[in-house]
């Protein structure tokens, strides 16, 4: 399409054939489904997508971009930056559940995955291509080096799974990172929490990692009037996710 990456907008387009058929098929699109892009650049995913399931939404920011793509029949562009975007305005105007897909911004993914948490009842997958670091930091487990916030929020709300490693050359221009396609399925057994509580706890927990979380998250179970006993012993990492969310709901119920 003759357009080159920008910097600013954090842009790797995806080249590769091999690996582009590979995502399409672990997303397996059917038509009729409400099918939501981000960030669809010079399109390479978008167009096996579009043959699949004959409509698709696509939001992007870049304006020459969107502009190219709203020539593509069957496309709906929204051109706005993904962090304002309404997804719960979006499955309502679809009347279903949203699939999400995207080769993510590398340089905002974590906040496009923390502000996909409060509309995770209205979708019923996403996939996504990350930085393989941030994806082992989604699946990892407690008691390990990757584990922590992003694990815990993402793991409280979806099963997560990393589904295939792509090398930088599938990308032009190549990034300096390794990355990978995971997948995340709304967990239906989710219990229902003040999201912004939950990411408050967890924040301050891992705040001073090294430190046992006496220093920490004690201090601020303290300020929020907490008593029943809760083992500060601990650092953040061993903390399981379940015990990150039974204490958000057991402090929510005081408040």
């Amino acid at each position: 399409m003759g357009h080159i990456a920008r910097k600013r907008f954090g842009q790797h387009f995806l080249s590769d054939e091999g690996v582009i058929g590979d995502i399409v098929q672990a997303i397996a699109p059917q038509p009729g489904q409400a099918l939501v892009e981000i960030g669809p650049g010079l399109g390479a995913l978008t167009a096996p997508l579009l043959q699949r399931c004959k409509a698709l939404t696509v939001i992007e920011l870049d304006r020459d971009l969107a502009q190219k793509l709203r020539k593509r029949d069957g496309l709906t562009v929204v051109q706005a930056d993904v962090l304002t975007v309404d997804f719960a305005a979006l499955a309502d105007a679809a009347g279903q559940l949203l699939r999400v897909v995207g080769n993510l911004p590398y340089n905002i993914s974590t906040p496009i995955l923390f502000a996909l948490l409060p509309v995770a009842h209205r979708i019923a997958d996403l996939h996504f291509m990350l930085q393989k670091e941030v994806v082992d930091r989604m699946a990892a487990r407690e008691q390990t080096s990757h584990y922590g916030r992003l694990s815990v929020m993402l793991q409280w709300r979806f099963a997560v799974e990393p589904l295939l490693e792509v090398p930088p050359e599938a990308f032009d221009p190549p990034p300096r990172v390794d990355s990978t396609v995971v997948r995340l399925v709304p967990r239906a057994d989710a219990p229902a929490l003040d999201v912004r509580l939950l990411q408050e706890l967890v924040q301050v927990s891992f705040s001073q990692r090294r430190k046992l979380l006496r220093h920490t998250l004690g201090r601020w179970l303290q300020q929020h009037s907490f008593g029943p006993s809760f083992d500060v012993q601990r650092r953040a990492e061993e903390v399981p996710v379940s015990e990150y969310v039974n204490l958000a709901m057991a402090v929510q119920a005081i408040k």
